[in-house]
């Protein structure tokens, strides 16, 4: 099958294969889109069960990762990489360094930054072979360093307003919540989650993230074969995607789905699903953005810790947007978000033609 009859594949801009024989270093870099800037989005270290599965999840990661950045109003377009991993190539600084080198090969089409299974070390061995990476060691008062704590508090933002909207409490007092994943971004939610008074159930398969969680917090710990199914108010998935399918919706207990995971929609139609159960969903790469403006504000070097967090204040009205719009034309809400990402990348692309037109 030629990749231009992909599924997943959305007029997608360019894909490259990487392979470097002296680390043994393989990896996918896709770009959705560049027409609201360069594409811009994180980096997955990953072992896949085949490489058709690593260029189904690279070409859905970075369309999302277009629309995300459209929606928070970026001057980024949508990309995103995976490295592939396997237990005969270990991810080592010389490892990361090459895919950096195929990083400044793209001449800055391509921006990248740490997702699942990356650090900030290993970005900074990646920029030690290209400037277009960002994600790196924070310094002063400017914005930058690991985004996952940005991410979290996007994510819980977003919950306190889904809670709003669908339970009509202003306060998260005493709500259940359950986080599927207690990585670096769960683990940042748990502990706002905490703070507000929210009950939470975690699962994860990692034994270390949960001792961790179970060392912080109160919590009632759930087999991950199980988490999706609690009976709670809120689902926050903060681990990986495709786990709202029609094997898994009929299912859900929770009334409100708002977490971090990207594309956790396996399929379009799984929205509808959703919406048909009363299920409130919170569009993943809208209430998940909190990490990419930590990116943007670190990359363009013009805002600070304080300017970031208030365009992470944003996000609840975007959701509001959203969700009103859902109530009001019975539309879910994920195919809600699509058509305001859709309108913003087509302006911008035509705005971009007219310039050319007229320079």
């Amino acid at each position: 099958m030629s990749v231009f009859d992909h599924p997943e594949f959305d007029q997608h801009e360019s894909i490259h294969y990487v392979h470097d024989a002296a680390t043994g270093l393989r990896a996918i870099i896709c770009i959705h889109s560049t027409a609201l800037g360069p594409a811009a989005g994180g980096c997955r270290h990953w072992q896949y069960a085949s490489d058709e599965t690593a260029l189904t999840d690279v070409l859905r990661l970075s369309r999302g990762m277009t629309y995300k950045n459209a929606i928070a109003g970026l001057h980024f377009g949508g990309g995103k990489s995976v490295i592939l991993a396997d237990d005969a190539t270990p991810k080592t600084p010389k490892v990361m360094r090459a895919f950096g080198r195929a990083v400044e090969s793209l001449g800055g089409r391509y921006i990248t930054a740490e997702d699942v299974g990356c650090s900030v070390d290993d970005m900074r061995n990646v920029s030690q072979e290209t400037s277009y990476v960002s994600g790196l060691t924070k310094s002063g008062d400017g914005a930058g360093g690991d985004p996952s704590p940005m991410t979290a508090l996007g994510v819980f933002l977003g919950i306190q307003t889904a809670v709003k909207a669908r339970l009509d409490s202003g306060s998260l007092q005493d709500i259940n919540v359950a986080i599927q994943g207690v990585g670096k971004v769960g683990l940042n939610l748990c502990r706002l989650l905490n703070d507000a008074g929210a009950h939470l159930t975690v699962a994860d398969v990692n034994r270390d993230h949960l001792q961790q969680a179970r060392d912080e917090f109160p919590v009632t710990e759930v087999a991950p074969t199980e988490i999706l199914f609690s009976d709670v108010d809120v689902l926050a998935p903060c681990a990986l995607g495709g786990i709202l399918t029609a094997q898994t919706i009929p299912k859900i207990r929770a009334t409100i789905i708002a977490g971090a995971a990207n594309n956790q929609l396996s399929t379009e139609e799984d929205g509808a699903r959703l919406a048909e159960r009363e299920i409130l969903y919170a569009p993943d790469y809208v209430i998940n953005a909190g990490g990419i403006v930590n990116v943007a504000a670190e990359y363009f070097g013009n805002s600070s810790e304080e300017q970031v967090r208030a365009e992470i204040g944003q996000i609840p009205t975007r959701l509001d947007t959203i969700f009103a719009e859902s109530k009001a034309t019975q539309e879910p809400t994920n195919r809600i978000a699509d058509g305001i990402a859709r309108r913003i990348v087509a302006d911008g692309a035509n705005q971009s033609k007219s310039r050319m037109s007229h320079g």
